[in-house]
């Protein structure tokens, strides 16, 4: 707020402005005054000098009275500042010191609470102690205790030391005197010993393996027979046999001659175009068609049979026959497999799988159709995963591909499992499951999931049942003069036959050399080592007769 000499000087500084323009603009008027009249100048000069010493006078009246205002004003203001300043102290120290008071109460809580937990603690360790003290005093007893008995140990150890000495002694003097009365020399003695031993332990070995697999073949024939039945009864599938030569009925003779052509011509175009040989011999009304790969043999079949029905045999006409041929063929091959697939309820095939699985129905295995029997296999496989627990889709999938191999090992390299499983995964199966099926259903591999053992006894059931499968007489002979000869290799064999179409071989030991238990483990042995060195569809049961005689002549 401005003091009362400023107001004043002011003010001052205001009238003297007036003062001075006044002034100037009389003195701008002084031609004009002149002309006037003296005494009224000057007369008027003084009333104006009056005039503004007077109105002096009163600004500085005015301007005191401002000051006066301004002063009351800054005193009301300055009182009312202190006493809200004095209202805030005294607000800050109420606020502190209930803010004190809180902290006092908080702290005083908090070293209650320590108190407490020092108080516990103490309690705990005053306990501890007491408990350490009566372990200490146990431990000691037992201290005490231990060194009496290490004294009576060490003082019985002495004792067994001498008698050990003795004991010793008198041995060594068994042992001579044995010796003596024996006529054996030590070593001679341990080994006679080491061989009753042996054989001691072998026979009871014997015993208790011919035990445990009585037990365990028992439980594992009942089981297996119960769901190798089912599982035989709920799919019964027909069986097809089909051979590498397939036979081409012609109406006549005549047609034999157009076939071979002028010089053979015809046939060597037949036989160029299908890849197949054309057998044509003396049998009447019959031209034989021969050849290992199954779709091959079917085209020059075929082809022969509609250039027969068709009359013009010339080179041309063939090629253009069998090349129809193949399109039908390459069709019908789609065909199969997709009825197959549906037979088989399987999905997300690839259609490269597709097709592969339709050229096994060209395809045979001893005389049984490979299409058919992948099926068969496939719902076997589903019925015994059912009773076993597992997946039924996972070992139908596993079934009805496991043979895939057979529709291009003559093309590529290796056996059929490992084929199969090569050309599954690059066509999309990720399931590791029926990978291992394919490549390990032979034993190729090692089975890394339980459907590859139930893909293998399906198999050897649809492979088993009487008349699946058929195989020529020269390997049927063969198959069971090897499995005579593995039986009669076995140590004291008198004779060996094999039966039931090779199903089982009766082996006859010497009842003086072999007893009961032995017997078994022979039986063991044979049956390992026909697993090991033949191939047979199903099983072969390996049966050790042991007889004892007894003859007597009366005279």
């Amino acid at each position: 707020m401005p003091t009362r000499e400023v107001i004043f000087e002011n003010t001052m500084l205001a009238t003297d402005s007036q003062f001075g323009a006044w002034s100037d603009h009389v003195m701008e008027g002084m031609p004009v005054l002149l002309a006037f009249d003296w005494t009224a100048a000057f007369t008027l000069l003084a009333g104006i000098l009056v005039g503004g010493v007077g109105g002096a006078v009163a600004l500085k009246l005015i301007a005191g009275s401002v000051v006066t205002a301004a002063r009351k004003e800054a005193e009301t203001i300055r009182a009312a500042a202190e006493s809200e300043a004095e209202a805030l102290r005294q607000r800050a120290e109420l606020d502190a010191e209930r803010a004190a008071k809180d902290r006092r109460k908080e702290v005083d809580r908090e070293v209650s609470e320590a108190k407490k937990d020092i108080k516990a603690n103490q309690e705990r360790l005053s306990k501890r102690e007491d408990s350490l003290e009566e372990k200490l005093e146990r431990l000691s007893g037992r201290e005490s205790s231990l060194d009496r008995r290490q004294s009576k140990v060490q003082s019985r150890e002495d004792d067994v030391e001498k008698r050990a000495e003795v004991v010793e002694a008198r041995d060594g003097e068994i042992t001579i005197r044995l010796a003596e009365v024996s006529g054996l020399t030590l070593e001679d003695a341990r080994t006679e010993v080491l061989e009753r031993v042996g054989h001691e332990a072998e026979e009871e070995s014997a015993a208790l393996k011919r035990q445990i697999i009585e037990s365990a073949e028992g439980d594992a024939k009942r089981q297996s027979r119960e769901i190798t039945l089912m599982a035989i009864q709920r799919f019964a599938a027909e069986h097809v046999a089909d051979s590498t030569v397939k036979s081409v009925k012609i109406p006549s003779d005549d047609l034999k001659g157009r076939i071979i052509g002028r010089e053979g011509r015809n046939i060597r175009a037949i036989e160029r175009a299908t890849g197949a040989d054309i057998l044509v011999d003396d049998t009447p009304g019959v031209i034989s068609v021969s050849c290992f790969d199954p779709i091959r043999r079917a085209i020059a079949g075929e082809s022969l049979a509609r250039l027969v029905a068709d009359g013009r045999v010339h080179p041309s006409r063939i090629e253009e026959i069998v090349a129809g041929v193949k399109n039908d063929l390459e069709e019908r091959v789609v065909e199969k497999g997709n009825a197959a697939i549906v037979e088989a309820k399987m999905r997300g095939l690839h259609p490269k799988i597709v097709e592969a699985m339709g050229k096994l129905h060209f395809r045979t295995s001893f005389g049984q159709n490979v299409l058919r029997h992948s099926v068969e296999v496939a719902f076997l496989s589903q019925c015994i995963a059912d009773q076993l627990g597992l997946d039924g889709a996972i070992a139908r999938r596993c079934g009805f591909l496991h043979d895939i191999g057979k529709a291009m090992d003559h093309e590529m390299e290796g056996g059929h499992p490992a084929i199969g499983m090569e050309f599954a995964r690059r066509f999309g199966e990720t399931r590791d499951e029926v990978l291992n099926a394919i490549g390990g259903h032979h034993g190729d591999i090692p089975s890394t999931s339980p459907y590859t053992p139930i893909v293998m006894a399906a198999d050897a059931v649809s492979g088993a049942r009487p008349g699946a499968r058929r195989e020529s007489m020269e390997l049927y002979i063969q198959r069971l003069k090897q499995l005579e000869d593995i039986a009669r290799e076995s140590g004291s064999i008198r004779e060996a036959y094999a039966i039931q179409a090779g199903r089982e071989v009766r082996v006859i030991v010497d009842s003086g050399r072999v007893n009961d238990d032995q017997a078994f483990v022979i039986a063991d042995k044979i049956a390992r080592r026909v697993e090991d060195e033949m191939t047979f569809p199903g099983e072969i049961k390996v049966t050790v007769l042991r007889e004892t005689r007894a003859e007597a002549t009366a005279r």
